[in-house]
């Protein structure tokens, strides 16, 4: 019987709007529904405080790190209930921008990682819709592995999943579970969201979970929800089934990662390489 360990891990999907103080409370009731349904560690979705597509609303509501309502509610239920959570992002002031910053809080309330969105959304869908992230917000240049009781924890939001050498980069730095907590439009999210989870996790043997933003948004966007859960070898283990608020669970056996990493064993056979481009016209 394997000896590795074991946790009961639980996404928060959630509709944020236009209110921090309304979404900070659907956050706790959420995440304490969570650990009262036997979560260990449970984690909320980008953007958990506030989706506000107008900039100058952002800059009106948003507030430092310090001065931040939902991440000083969620280090209560954290050390309320002794559950890891980890919020998928808020947006806090940096400078004359904003962060996009998720944070990883221990079962004392503790603070013991945050990492800032490498990848901005810049983006003009064929649908319309225009996505200019990089105008209000301010990239991060770190990646970040967290350690927690279980295993080290790689963090990620939203747009971070289309880049697998990220991906790679902290499987390799020896996260065993990488997260990716979404703002994911619909058009998007319907055609990339699963398929891209279940690639970054069967190409780092990794478990990915990642809670979702779902439905019509006080600001007009329309996101995807379908919170998941996925093991290393592909699997999907929990998937919100829609963009409905709610919570979903799955147990966390950090013995697959090992049984999926030595059966297709890339992180070890990954070799350096050169490309040369061939035939291009002079």
């Amino acid at each position: 019987m394997s000896t590795e360990p074991r946790f009961t891990a639980a996404c928060v999907q959630m509709r944020s709007g236009r209110d921090p103080l309304a979404n900070r409370d659907a956050a706790v009731a959420l995440v304490r529904e969570a650990a009262d349904s036997g979560a260990d560690y449970v984690q909320t979705p980008e953007m958990t405080s506030l989706v506000e597509r107008s900039k100058a609303s952002l800059f009106e509501k948003v507030t430092s790190q310090d001065e931040d309502p939902t991440l000083a509610a969620l280090r209560a239920v954290a050390r309320e209930r002794g559950i890891v959570v980890q919020i998928g992002s808020l947006a806090v002031r940096s400078g004359d921008k904003i962060a996009n910053r998720a944070f990883l809080i221990d079962a004392t309330g503790a603070i013991t990682a945050s990492y800032d969105k490498v990848h901005l959304y810049d983006v003009d869908l064929p649908n319309g819709e225009r996505w200019r992230e990089s105008a209000t917000y301010t990239g991060g240049v770190c990646a970040v592995v967290a350690d927690t009781p279980w295993a080290p924890i790689g963090v990620t939001i939203c747009y971070d999943v289309r880049f697998p050498a990220l991906f790679r980069a902290l499987a390799e730095a020896g996260a065993a579970v990488i997260t990716a907590p979404a703002c994911f439009t619909q058009q998007t999210g319907e055609a990339h969201w699963h398929v891209l989870h279940r690639a970054r996790a069967i190409e780092t043997g990794s478990f990915m979970i990642s809670a979702a933003q779902g439905g019509h948004h006080e600001d007009g966007r329309d996101t995807y929800g379908h919170s998941l859960i996925v093991d290393p070898w592909g699997k999907v283990l929990a998937d919100a089934g829609g963009n409905e608020p709610g919570v979903i669970l799955a147990e966390i056996d950090l013995a697959r990662v090992t049984d999926a990493r030595a059966r297709i064993p890339t992180l070890l056979h990954a070799r350096p390489f050169t490309v040369e481009r061939i035939g291009r016209p002079a």
